[in-house]
């Protein structure tokens, strides 16, 4: 995932709906850092299934204002994995736009995404644990999020060796009084003890025989 350290966020900038049209701009947004194995990859396929989910920040596109073309210069979507957890995920900013606050801004318009559709956590895994703790997300043990999230993170090739850690925000729906952050390792309420223990005694194994190698 690839973040923004800026916090302010240059104005002619916006962020707004991903359209058909940004398809190849955010394919090729993502598998840039795909390629350095920042982040996963996304397939065209992917994209058009989840369009809705998807959020890009853009420059350009008023004629009336005469800035030019609309052009797409980072992105980022939610994907959801209970009823009631959504995960920040494909966040990538253009080489050479970072800086002016663009992950960020994607960041917290995500977060706003998920609780109008009910949320009540986000959680993102990320390189960069200072970005999201600015932004008002609490570092959590990683196995602590639903077991859904890894069935994306075992086609990593880092899968086995991950430097990612695990954040999450509450989102308080109103009238809601605000819930504890989990920070356990163990069962919650989100997850079955059957579902992640798999997952984490092979992780642990290739990890261990990992190490034996070195």
């Amino acid at each position: 995932m690839q973040e923004d350290s800026d916090r302010e966020t240059t104005m002619s900038y916006r962020i707004e709906p991903a359209q058909a049209q940004d398809l190849p701009t955010i394919l090729a947004l993502v598998n840039q850092y795909a390629d350095r194995n920042i982040m996963l990859p996304r397939t065209e396929e992917s994209v058009i299934s989840t369009l809705p989910d998807w959020l890009v920040a853009c420059e350009g596109g008023n004629v009336e204002n005469g800035d030019g073309p609309r052009i797409v210069v980072g992105c980022g979507s939610l994907v959801p994995l209970t009823e009631e957890l959504v995960e920040v995920r494909s966040l990538a900013i253009a080489e050479g736009q970072q800086g002016k606050g663009l992950g960020q801004s994607i960041v917290l318009a995500l977060v706003e995404l998920a609780q109008q559709r009910g949320f009540h956590e986000v959680c993102a895994l990320t390189l960069s644990e200072g970005f999201f703790t600015r932004l008002g997300f609490e570092l959590v043990d990683r196995w602590s999020i639903s077991p859904k999230v890894w069935q994306a993170c075992i086609y990593c090739p880092k899968f086995h060796r991950c430097d990612e850690v695990a954040v999450l925000m509450q989102l308080h729906q109103p009238d809601e009084k605000p819930r504890p952050v989990s920070k356990a390792s163990g069962w919650t309420p989100l997850m079955r003890y059957g579902e992640w223990r798999p997952l984490r005694l092979a992780y642990q194994q290739k990890s261990d025989d990992a190490s034996l190698e070195r």
